[in-house]
């Protein structure tokens, strides 16, 4: 996958979660799980982008890790909306996979580059 497409997944996946976290009930724990969510979620697409005008092969594995810290937190943000039923499981789900593939992707990129 190329980083300009990856770039724009991570934007979309950003965006859908902050959608989904702004449908989140009203209550002190939705506020907070709506938050959290939105604050990992943001953070996977920012960081990404500035993972590929990293100056250096560390700096590179360094905003990756983040990337993909970030990503496994957002899908256990939307494990436990589904857990706590805050919402429809058929909202959070297809969300939830996007999540774990992401997860998936970047676990395989850092993988790769720390063994070159």
């Amino acid at each position: 996958m190329k980083s300009m497409d990856l770039k724009q997944r991570t934007k979309e996946f950003a965006h859908r979660s902050v959608k989904l976290a702004l449908a989140l009930p009203k209550t002190q724990l939705g506020k907070h799980v709506a938050g959290q969510l939105i604050r990992c979620a943001t953070s996977v697409a920012a960081n990404y982008r500035a993972s590929c005008l990293a100056q250096s092969k560390a700096g590179f594995i360094a905003k990756l890790s983040i990337v993909l810290e970030e990503t496994d937190e957002s899908a256990f943000w939307l494990e436990f909306i589904i857990d706590d039923k805050l919402l429809i499981t058929n909202r959070v789900k297809p969300l939830l996979t996007e999540a774990e593939e992401l997860t998936a992707i970047f676990f395989a990129s850092r993988k790769t580059a720390r063994s070159k």
